[in-house]
Parts: structure tokens; C-alpha cells; sequence
């Protein structure tokens, strides 16, 4: 039976200050059969390895774990605490090249490990990068949960060119009971599988996707990318990634949106993320726990934009 996990990247929380292990982050995936139907319930064994240039790079560390599947397929681990196989992550200089996550599982527990794809670390070598309040705030002139862009800087970070860029969340929830696809089809029971929204990092081309294939006002991405916020038009959905980026740093998001004259801190509560599972289901993200699930398009979750400068 081959084992497809078509959302194989989630990065959750930093904390550097508090964190018990200080090279350690939170994962979590879903491991489904052939016909897309969730493993649940199952015991796997999972290997990482962080490669260092290239998705075909040099390996810097592996790891194994034993999870325990929920009855959704989805798993969490803590990379960097695992039974270390080659390496040290300790030994891993996160800021001076691009770093790229490789994921295998064997669905018996054993150690057959079957390839599920290689992804680029976005922001996780920045954060480990860090160190310091003053790295993590981008040394360029920017911090998180400054007020800025028409809303409040959520995640900072440097492209291949050092120049400093970042997330902005939206001062107020769009809705706080809307569906992800709300257009006739969809409530009654044919929605449509949008190609290239299957994306946990890239919430932009989610919601691009999304206005390509669906092209309705009834979707939550539309509703998203139609906001307007301090004068600011290019609003997106956000995609799974940004929005545990957004969760990692709710307390000053949270304390700045206290002090604006309108706005409205984060609720305590489940948020539409633009990624897609399949037809019927996508994901959305728990602001209470922390944690990511999928569910029916048409359920019904709280909906918050951002923009990236």
C-alpha cells in the first residue's frame, strides 16, 4: 500500500527564550493510503533529515520517532529530540546557507522508510538562527508586533538577498463563521479541487489558485483578497504555515492590537487556513491549542487576512 501525506510540512512553535530544547521544533503530518483515506490510529516510525544547499544536498542530521497516528492521520514529533541516527543539530549554522527537510515513514513501525518529499525550511533556520530578540526582530528597523502596513508584523525575515521582509495580520476578523467554499456547488456536496492550493507555506498562490479555479465572492480566499485595511489592497488567505507563524507570536500581536483605536485581538478559536486538502476538506488552525486539522469546506471557522511586504 503507498502511504501519500500531500501536506508533509508544518512548523510550530518557537519559542527561544523558554524553549527546553533550544534546537528542537514542533512538527506534525498526515499520513493517508493510496486512496487518500487517513491512516488512523497506527503506529509509525518516521525519519528526518535536515540537508543542507539542495533538496539532493549533503546530510547534516538524521532522526528517528515513534508516533502514534490521531484518528485523522494526523501526527505531531519534536525534531530534535528524536533517536539520533547521523549528525548533530547542535553542529547545524543555520544562517549561512538553505537548509531543506526530508520526511519518510514506514507505516509498520519498522524501518523500510518510504520517501515523502523534501521541502525548504523557510523560517525555522532564522528563528534557531536567532539567539537574540534583536535577530529575531530582522535587524532591519522592523519588529514583531510593530503596527505597521495596516495591521501588526507577525513574522520577520531576510531573503537569498539579506533584504529584510515580513508578515503583516490584519487588525479585525473578516467573519467569524464563514466557510471555505460557500458557493452552491459546494453546499451541496460537489466543491471544487483547486489545482496549486495544496501549499503550507505560500498563502498568496492559495489564494490566487483558489480565485483561478473557483472564481466566486462565496470563497473565504475571496473574501480575503477583496479586504481593505489601512489604504492596503494585496490581503490574502493566509496558508497553514503563516497562520501557526501568527499563533507562534500571538502575545505581541495580541498586547498591539489591545492598544488600536478598532482593532480586535485574535480570538481563541478555530481559523480557515487557504491550504487545501482535497475536494471536499481543508485545513484550518486551532488558536487555542495550537494545533492544525482538516475539516468539510463547508464548516464553518473564524477568517483573517494578511499581506507580506
Amino acid at each position: 500500500m503507498k502511504i501519500l501525506m500531500p501536506i508533509i510540512l508544518l512548523l510550530l512553535a518557537f519559542a527561544v527564550s523558554a524553549q527546553i530544547l533550544p534546537q528542537a521544533f514542533n512538527y506534525s503530518g498526515v499520513a493517508r493510503d493510496a486512496s487518500g483515506n487517513p491512516l488512523s490510529n497506527r503506529i509509525l516510525a518516521v525519519e528526518i533529515a535536515i540537508l543542507k544547499g539542495a533538496t539532493t544536498g549533503q546530510i547534516q542530521y538524521i532522526e528517528t520517532h515513534n508516533v502514534t497516528t490521531d484518528q485523522f492521520g494526523l501526527f505531531n514529533l519534536i525534531i530534535g529530540s528524536g533517536a539520533v541516527q547521523s549528525g548533530s543539530m547542535n553542529a547545524i549554522t543555520w544562517g549561512n546557507d538553505n537548509y531543506f527537510l526530508r520526511v519518510a515513514f514506514d507505516m509498520n513501525g519498522g524501518n523500510n522508510f518510504t520517501l515523502l518529499g523534501t521541502t525548504q525550511m523557510l523560517s525555522v533556520p532564522y528563528a534557531l538562527h536567532a539567539g537574540t530578540a534583536a535577530a529575531l526582530a530582522g535587524n532591519g528597523g522592523h519588529y514583531i508586533g510593530e503596527k505597521f502596513g495596516g495591521g501588526v508584523i507577525f513574522h520577520l525575515y531576510r531573503d537569498s538577498t539579506g533584504t529584510e521582509q515580513g508578515l503583516i495580520v490584519a487588525p479585525n476578523d473578516i467573519s467569524i463563521s464563514t466557510p471555505w467554499d460557500s458557493t452552491p456547488s459546494c453546499i451541496a456536496g460537489t466543491c471544487v479541487n483547486v489545482r496549486y492550493a495544496e501549499s503550507t507555506y505560500n498563502g498568496s498562490g492559495n489564494s490566487a489558485a483558489i480565485m483561478n479555479d473557483v472564481n466566486s465572492p462565496l470563497t473565504a480566499a475571496a473574501q480575503c483578497i477583496a479586504y481593505n485595511s489601512g489604504g492596503f489592497t494585496d490581503w490574502y488567505m493566509p496558508s497553514l504555515q503563516e497562520l501557526n507563524m501568527l499563533w507562534n507570536n500571538l502575545f505581541d500581536v495580541n498586547r498591539t492590537m489591545e492598544s488600536m483605536a478598532n482593532a480586535q485581538t485574535m480570538r481563541f478559536a478555530v481559523y480557515w487556513s487557504s491550504t487545501e486538502v482535497d475536494a471536499i476538506g481543508a485545513w484550518n488552525f486551532s488558536f487555542m491549542t495550537g494545533q492544525a486539522s482538516y475539516w468539510d469546506k463547508i464548516a464553518t471557522y473564524h477568517l483573517r487576512a494578511i499581506r507580506k511586504f
